[in-house]
């Protein structure tokens, strides 16, 4: 086996272009994911994957592994599959660039996650919700999970009618931490659109809805990304006051 991280990442995102290369304690974002991934144990290489010469100047710059990728590509997942066409590897950790607190644990965890189970198809670090508003939410996903950690749906605003404390017995946050198995991932890629995944804009839905499993690895806390710029102000503000994350920004700045 060998398992290995992928940073899709592309300059013109549109709630917050060129957002990659945001510079937070004089590193771009990207940087401090890659560094973050670096540091687990349980990976064999950590690529980025891009369309843009900047992002493949930057990267390298610092030491770091891209694969060049066509610039037509819909979405990041897609980004990744064209990548691990191009590379030795049995499985890959899509791990997203706007998300600078990663902890090398949660990556750790999908890790050991493959290994207790390498014929899988797809994995998904799932979060708590820690908020009743969190479950109508329309900005993040969430997921109702099932019987052996399986992911029975994914959703933006909650299909249930129970209260908050039954649903968050079963309901979690899909975070941006995904796996699969490279053959599974090549496969779903020249796979249609589904309906629900079309409707829903939520890439996993292609995975349910063609009865493939998706299985919930849980991990906590529930950290805050990067999809527009008031929100680098809270990604700082997290690691000013989280002693976990201060840590690792040290490791990842020396």
């Amino acid at each position: 086996m060998k398992i290995t991280a992928v940073i899709p990442a592309h300059l013109a995102s549109i709630r917050f272009p060129r957002k990659i290369l945001f510079p937070f304690y004089e590193l771009p974002m990207i940087e401090h994911v890659r560094r973050r991934a670096l540091l687990s144990q349980a990976i064999d290489k950590i690529y980025v994957a891009t369309c843009d010469k900047e992002i493949v100047d930057v990267v390298k710059g610092h030491g770091g592994d891209v694969i060049m990728t066509d610039n037509s590509h819909p979405n990041g997942t897609s980004r990744v599959a064209e990548a691990i066409s191009k590379i030795d590897c049995t499985h890959v950790i899509l791990l997203q660039g706007d998300e600078p607190l990663l902890l090398p644990r949660h990556v750790d965890a999908m890790a050991n996650a493959i290994l207790d189970n390498p014929e899988g198809d797809a994995w998904n670090a799932t979060g708590p919700v820690e908020y009743p508003d969190e479950l109508d939410r329309h900005s993040f996903v969430k997921c109702s999970v099932g019987t052996g950690n399986r992911i029975l749906q994914c959703f933006r605003r909650t299909p249930f009618f129970c209260d908050y404390e039954r649903q968050i017995l079963f309901t979690r946050k899909i975070l941006g931490i995904i796996a699969y198995r490279k053959e599974f991932l090549l496969q779903l890629m020249v796979s249609e659109e589904t309906p629900i995944e079309k409707a829903e804009l939520i890439e996993q839905m292609r995975i349910i809805e063609n009865g493939f499993n998706l299985i919930s690895v849980e991990v906590s806390p529930s950290l805050p990304s990067v999809n527009e710029p008031e929100e680098t102000v809270i990604v700082e503000n997290y690691i000013k006051n989280n002693p976990e994350q201060q840590e690792l920004l040290n490791r990842v700045l020396s």
